[in-house]
């Protein structure tokens, strides 16, 4: 009987900027000595500085960025790594696209409300995002129905080992 490969498990950790999407990603990084990769570092200029200027990006603007994070993906699966990947993830379709037929790609969801992500958007700094874009990533977010959903209210290793606790079983004989 020929041994099973195991396949890539990748985290791609979602949801609204001020979720704590680096910071969770990072610590669960750690945690389980995968690498993290951030999103936004995938950005094109283009966008970049549209954000600086409180333009909000549309679907165009987002197609490749999330088409650089696909092949991150593709690459990480190639060379049979695992990966934390944080990205907003807004849409349905968006999702589709970094997920293609992997069922190795878990979607974590940083779900909170309004004004707690605003008072961290607030307090943040040296980051492009701002503050006044949270209503449009809010208004383009579409929840979703197959990911961990874990409420940002928690401390940020009360959400790490939330996640872990529901990866174990996802990933099951599978070294986390």
């Amino acid at each position: 009987m020929m041994a099973q490969e195991q396949s890539s498990k990748i985290c791609i950790i979602m949801g609204v900027s001020g979720s704590g999407k680096s910071t969770i990603g990072k610590l669960l990084s750690q945690e389980l000595g995968w690498q993290f990769y951030d999103g936004d570092d995938f950005h094109p200029l283009e966008n970049v500085e549209k954000m600086k200027q409180g333009i909000a990006l549309n679907d165009a603007d987002r197609e490749p960025w999330l088409k650089a994070l696909r092949r991150l993906i593709d690459n990480l699966q190639t060379q049979q790594e695992n990966g934390i990947i944080a990205c907003s993830a807004l849409k349905e379709n968006y999702r589709e696209l970094l997920q293609g037929n992997d069922d190795n790609i878990i979607f974590i969801y940083l779900q909170g409300s309004f004004e707690t992500i605003r008072k961290r958007l607030l307090h943040r700094e040296g980051h492009f995002m701002k503050e006044n874009l949270l209503n449009s990533q809010l208004e383009t977010l579409e929840t979703p129905h197959n990911a961990i959903v874990v409420d940002i209210s928690l401390s940020p290793q009360e959400m790490v080992d939330k996640i872990i606790a529901y990866l174990q079983p996802k990933f099951d004989g599978y070294p986390l």
